[in-house]
């Protein structure tokens, strides 16, 4: 059976709970608990979330798909099923909420829309929209909040700021999520950020294909061609999340020359085991996935119940690589409250000497490595 056919089967079977148009799907959003409840069993703890919460709710319909509906474990669920857990704010999570205002304070002229941090790469936030809203996100405070995108005004104000600054080679398309802007939208943007002759790398940051696949159409996949190289890094924390829906719009966007990576966020209870990561890092270079950053879990509020030790990172990245290739294996990276990031990596230096340093492996095994002479 080829690909595509699977695909066509699948949807066969599970079409009638959700429409096939990305665009209706994302309008008719379930972002309330009656209709939500209608849907899922959910338990008193899910119920009280809902009800309490002050963040943005809404999951797509294909999500719901899904989604284990009697089963409160699941993976899928845990991660945009907001529970009582959600309400709880831990004195360091209110202290780490200053994106904007630090971004503003470093550069007083910059657009509201862009960040601007490391020296040869913006950030531009087109949407705060997302089609789902993850409970553990770092811009929870950001998404959702009366769902706008860029005007065409704004993005010009945006385009003269790069068209200023030459050493800025690297522009990240996020929000929210680029994917729920129009195709006609993305194309205006797209075309404008490609006349700029400094700029080479364009990478939009997306969970369309976990959580919307259906919005990969071929159209979207014709104009993310036309403006190539274009890179697209997908957010996936899980190996359920990814099916033969997934399997396909990769595959599609692959074929039309899209370059693709992965961000995975380290989540309690989620995926904190070696043994998901392991079929989660391998199952996504079978789909042309490079994973790219394995992240600790940002101190957001209300995110206390999905972070990790930090030794817990470390400790999987030392057994992966045990394991598996390291051509599988992401950085484990930490963001700091200054918006800046650390690469986290398990301590090999014991000790070093004028004529050597030694140093231990994956297995802690002990070597002596000559050091040369300058």
């Amino acid at each position: 059976m080829s690909l595509e056919t699977s695909y066509k089967t699948s949807l066969q079977k599970v079409h009638q709970s959700f429409s096939l148009n990305w665009f209706i799907q994302l309008k008719n959003r379930i972002s309330d608990y009656h209709k939500l409840i209608r849907e899922i069993n959910l338990t008193i703890e899910e119920q009280r979330g809902l009800l309490h919460t002050k963040f943005k709710f809404a999951v797509t319909n294909y999500l719901l798909s899904i989604i284990d509906k009697n089963d409160p474990n699941c993976p899928i669920r845990k991660q945009f099923i907001p529970t009582i857990n959600e309400i709880k704010i831990l004195p360091e999570e209110l202290t780490t909420q200053k994106i904007q205002s630090d971004n503003k304070k470093n550069n007083p002229f910059l657009p509201p829309e862009v960040i601007h941090f490391y020296p040869d790469r913006i950030t531009i936030l087109l949407t705060n929209r997302c089609a789902a809203y993850c409970r553990f996100c770092s811009f929870k405070n950001f998404v959702g909040k009366e769902e706008y995108e860029i005007t065409n005004n704004e993005f010009q104000f945006v385009l003269r700021y790069l068209k200023q600054h030459q050493e800025i080679n690297h522009v990240i398309l996020s929000g929210g999520d680029p994917l729920t802007l129009s195709d006609e939208k993305l194309e205006y943007i797209l075309k404008h950020l490609r006349q700029i002759s400094h700029i080479f790398v364009i990478r939009i940051e997306t969970r369309i294909p976990i959580v919307l696949p259906q919005r990969i159409t071929s159209k979207l996949c014709n104009i993310l061609k036309k403006y190539q190289p274009i890179y697209l890094n997908i957010m996936v924390n899980h190996p359920k999340e990814l099916n033969s829906y997934t399997e396909y719009v990769c595959h599609q966007l692959c074929e039309n020359g899209i370059v693709l990576s992965s961000n995975t966020v380290l989540l309690k209870g989620i995926n904190d085991k070696v043994q998901i990561l392991t079929e989660l890092f391998n199952k996504l270079l079978r789909l042309r996935i490079r994973p790219y950053q394995l992240l600790q879990c940002d101190i957001v509020e209300g995110t206390s119940h999905f972070r990790t030790p930090f030794s817990v990172g470390v400790k999987i990245i030392r057994q992966l690589r045990s394991q598996i290739s390291w051509f599988a294996i992401p950085n484990l990276v930490v963001h700091t409250t200054e918006m800046s990031k650390s690469i986290v990596e398990p301590s090999t230096i014991i000790s070093k000497t004028r004529n050597s340093v030694i140093i231990k492996d994956f297995n802690d095994n002990i070597f002596v490595y000559p050091e040369i002479k300058l």
